[in-house]
């Protein structure tokens, strides 16, 4: 979504339509022709034919005639065509929208232009958000405390946009509701993995009703009686700090995974590489997300999930956007976040984020980068 095509860090790539001119539109009938002179003739002069009269200019006006019958009605049958009348331009409505940053109300859509969003619960997360080159900010992220009144229990999530922010936004305003909707129906408090699941397609297939274009990747953990569960569809990550040693609790769904690439090319798909990026169909980077309709068949919903029972070893998690994991990898983003996240100083996590994300732009990111940091110890 010869010709030159610009190159882009997005997941999507649509090399711009072609622009052809069809010349038998541009044929209009011959108009009927006013001359000039006529024009700065005044009424009197125009009703009276004086043989001192100028001779008719050489340079004539065309008016087509369904523009001289609308004069004409305008002024009257009896009136010469002095000028022409224009209605009033219709009147210019400029939608609401809501952001979806966390629990943010609606607000003009301006604010989603906006470029940084920050966000500090001390003691249990951080979250810093940075726009890229794009024109708006495609990245959202959820974070919900005190699950079912229990304040052991929480959701958290960091949604990456492509192709405009629509799926992220919904994802960060349903996924979370519509897996504890899932947890509670099945009343599936041993193994989470179906309900996560299930929650995520029911989130895809509630966004395809919308018919609205684009897609989101998703990464979220879900905390629930001492349980984490973590789950991915796209190439967000999450990385958790084991005694300051970097774990990676997702794997990242691209086409250049061979286990992908297999299950894309049995539904009759192909990947190839476009521009230095393997990509579906030619178009789409990643391989799962919530949305992209018009290659649902190859990309699915269905996420990849780790449960693990919160042990005191489990510092924090980090939740994080593809902008910030092209260029920071998971043992530095751990270190960089660990003395921050064990410091009695509550403000230092936001601070370290921040400071993550400012090292991915300095190394060259040009797409949104999104870090929230989820300090375990609280539920434990």
């Amino acid at each position: 979504m010869s010709c030159s095509v610009a190159v882009s860090n997005s997941p999507v790539f649509s090399p711009p339509p072609s622009r052809f001119c069809n010349k038998t539109s541009m044929i209009s009938p011959p108009p009927e022709t006013l001359s000039l002179a006529h024009l700065k003739q005044q009424p009197s002069q125009q009703s009276s034919s004086s043989p001192n009269s100028a001779p008719p200019s050489p340079f004539r006006l065309q008016i087509p005639k369904s523009l001289s019958t609308l004069s004409a009605s305008v002024a009257g049958p009896s009136s010469p065509v002095t000028q022409l009348k224009r209605k009033r331009p219709a009147k210019l409505c400029i939608p609401i929208v809501s952001t979806g940053f966390g629990a943010a109300p609606a607000m003009p859509c301006a604010a989603a232009r906006r470029e940084l969003v920050e966000e500090d619960r001390e003691g249990y997360y951080s979250v810093y958000c940075k726009k890229g080159r794009r024109e708006a900010m495609e990245d959202r992220y959820s974070a919900t405390l005190n699950l079912q009144g229990d304040p052991k229990q929480a959701f958290f999530g960091v949604f990456d946009g492509h192709g405009g922010a629509k799926a992220a936004e919904f994802a960060a305003q349903n996924l979370g509701k519509n897996i504890l909707d899932e947890v509670v129906r099945r009343d599936d408090y041993g193994n989470f993995k179906e309900s996560v699941k299930h929650g995520y397609m029911n989130t895809d297939s509630d966004f395809l009703k919308e018919d609205s274009s684009g897609g989101s990747c998703c990464v979220t953990a879900l905390i629930r009686n001492g349980t984490l569960v973590v789950s991915n569809a796209g190439d967000c990550r999450a990385v958790m700090s084991r005694g300051g040693a970097a774990e990676a609790l997702t794997y990242d769904h691209r086409p250049s995974r061979d286990d992908e690439r297999t299950r894309i090319e049995n539904l009759g798909g192909y990947v190839d590489m476009c521009h230095g990026t393997w990509r579906i169909q030619g178009c789409l980077a990643v391989s799962r997300g919530i949305g992209d309709g018009h290659l649902k068949k190859y990309v699915t919903a269905e996420p990849e999930s780790q449960v693990l029972r919160l042990k005191p070893e489990h510092e924090f998690v980090i939740l994080a956007s593809d902008g910030l994991w092209d260029k920071v990898s998971n043992q530095e983003a751990v270190d960089i976040l660990r003395p921050s996240c064990l410091s009695i100083d509550r403000q230092q996590p936001l601070l370290a984020c921040k400071k993550l994300v400012d090292l991915s732009v300095s190394r060259g990111s040009h797409d949104d980068v999104s870090v929230m940091v989820v300090q375990l110890g609280s539920y434990i």
